[in-house]
């Protein structure tokens, strides 16, 4: 009996080891590093593990203190003075200071670090571009220390945006000490140190990651949910069947084949999102490096009918980079025109679709970008008489070819918005962008994009406009399909704290089980 009783005591004490209290489907495997994330999921993982000076707001995804409890910006708006908390530590008992960030933010700036989103601080930290581009000195980066818990910020100009920008991860601090120890392996769960409010407790790739709230976060007594289970899959169905038969919790995106099903449950949660989902074009390669052929891809596809026969979820066609925000107009774009297509088509030498070479349009896998790179290849087919491959990949695959080594001709894409303004949309396809996977280069764009960022508050809008009207109406230097809605299956009937919002990012620290 003894045996027995110490025998089922171990089993409990395995079992509980590894028990959780939420379960989430993630759409793939997170990177953890705060710098050399690029993607959604891994962003879903950092805010559990990570915190930086602000926070999203749950609600309204607008920055809120975070690890800095305040901050004050000059009268020109070119200095932000953030006050850090006393009482932030790191999970191994180091106090999170001011210096942390500044060694974060000369990483991730340094060009030796490769960082795909170094762009994204270097638009308004003042010296950030000239240090990331080899031209400049990394002390010359408007990032000081000015005491342990005082972090002073200089901008490039007076950018309205700049504090909720830096509830990103690449304004996330990192641990110098851990980083110079275990290099590139600092973030494996025996080496990594975070200052979120949850630890990695385990990590099985392709499996789950754990993750355990950290009995030292600075507001442990309002996080109320103990362990949180990541899952990688992304599979739509799959993820959607786990969550009718309760093994999962919360899964963000939806399975197309059901969406006719899936709108009548009470825990199907839909709402705007500022995001896009787009087709990328190699504009480095023929013919794609020619206007005329961009514009008659994208005027051989009817975006409508995607939304009506495909997604079904609410999703807006557009023609457009920028979703509908308050105060701005997106431009109107090309539209769907089968018979200006083929006019172009031809009128850059491939009529009827003669001599046009062989391409492939590449997508991650998922069932519903499936369906929509049969339908995109079926009309260019029909259209212009084209032929395009169709070739699916697991998603770090894709980031991999497209993003870093910008080695494809047309690939699936989509980006939601960091923070909510037009820059967030159209700063990707400035010349030197991380996330320019295109190779759109367009010197006049540019600088539309700089003159915004320094420009008076009543004139940003129409800069940005005639900067989107550049990008699309103009050179069509990417084809956009339609705008993106938060689509998520979570019972709010069972959990608290999350809320539909314009990002669709949903920080762990304010969720509860009711």
């Amino acid at each position: 009996m003894k045996r027995i009783l110490a025998v089922l005591f171990v089993l409990v004490a395995v079992t509980g080891m590894f028990a959780q209290d939420f379960v989430f489907s993630n759409a793939s495997e997170p990177t953890l590093d705060p710098s050399l994330q690029t993607d959604t999921a891994s962003t879903n993982v950092y805010l559990g593990l990570f915190e930086g000076l602000v926070q999203y707001d749950p609600k309204t995804s607008r920055a809120i203190p975070a690890v800095a409890e305040s901050w004050t910006i000059s009268k020109d708006g070119t200095v932000i003075t953030f006050k850090l908390r006393k009482n932030a530590t790191w999970s191994d008992g180091h106090p999170v200071t001011a210096q942390d960030f500044v060694y974060a933010m000369r990483r991730i700036l340094d060009p030796k670090t490769g960082a795909e989103y170094a762009y994204f601080p270097a638009m308004v930290i003042k010296g950030a571009d000239a240090f990331n581009s080899g031209k400049g000195k990394a002390e010359d980066v408007g990032y000081k220390a000015i005491d342990a818990n005082t972090l002073e910020v200089s901008l490039t100009g007076p950018a309205p945006y700049a504090v909720d920008m830096m509830a990103h991860s690449s304004f996330g601090p990192v641990p110098q000490w851990a980083v110079e120890k275990f290099g590139n392996d600092w973030t494996k769960p025996s080496n990594i140190v975070t200052n979120g409010p949850y630890l990695l407790k385990d990590w099985k790739v392709q499996e789950y990651l754990l993750m355990e709230k950290n009995p030292k976060y600075w507001d442990a007594k309002n996080v109320k949910i103990k362990s949180i289970k990541v899952l990688p899959g992304d599979n739509d169905t799959t993820n959607y069947n786990m969550f009718k038969n309760g093994e999962v919790d919360w899964t963000h995106g939806i399975a197309v084949s059901k969406i006719d099903e899936i709108k009548l449950r009470k825990d199907f949660q839909a709402s705007p999102q500022v995001a896009t989902y787009y087709i990328s074009l190699n504009i480095a390669k023929k013919p794609f490096d020619d206007v005329r052929v961009r514009k008659a891809l994208a005027m051989a596809i009817d975006k409508k009918a995607i939304v009506d026969k495909i997604t079904k979820a609410g999703q807006i066609p557009t023609d457009a980079m920028v979703p509908p925000l308050a105060g701005y107009t997106p431009q109107k774009g090309a539209g769907f025109n089968p018979e200006q297509a083929k006019k172009l088509l031809a009128e850059a030498g491939f009529p009827g679709g003669k001599g046009f070479p062989a391409f492939t349009y590449i997508y991650n896998t998922n069932e519903g970008h499936k369906a929509i790179g049969e339908f995109i290849q079926q009309s260019w087919k029909n259209v212009l008489g084209i032929d395009c491959t169709l070739q699916n990949m697991e998603f770090k695959t894709l980031l991999d070819l497209r993003d870093k080594q910008r080695d494809f001709t047309v690939s699936r894409n989509g980006w939601v918005g960091d923070y909510i303004d037009p820059n967030t949309m159209l700063e990707l396809f400035i010349s030197d962008s991380g996330n320019n996977a295109g190779n759109y280069k367009n010197a006049d764009f540019d600088k539309l994009i700089e003159k915004a960022r320094t420009a008076k508050v009543s004139d940003r809008y129409k800069i940005f406009q005639q900067a989107e009207t550049m990008l699309l109406t103009r050179d069509q230097a990417l084809i956009p399909i339609y705008h993106y809605v938060n689509l998520d299956m979570i019972d709010a009937s069972k959990w608290g704290g999350w809320y539909p919002n314009p990002i669709g990012f949903h920080p762990w620290k304010f969720m509860y089980k009711k």
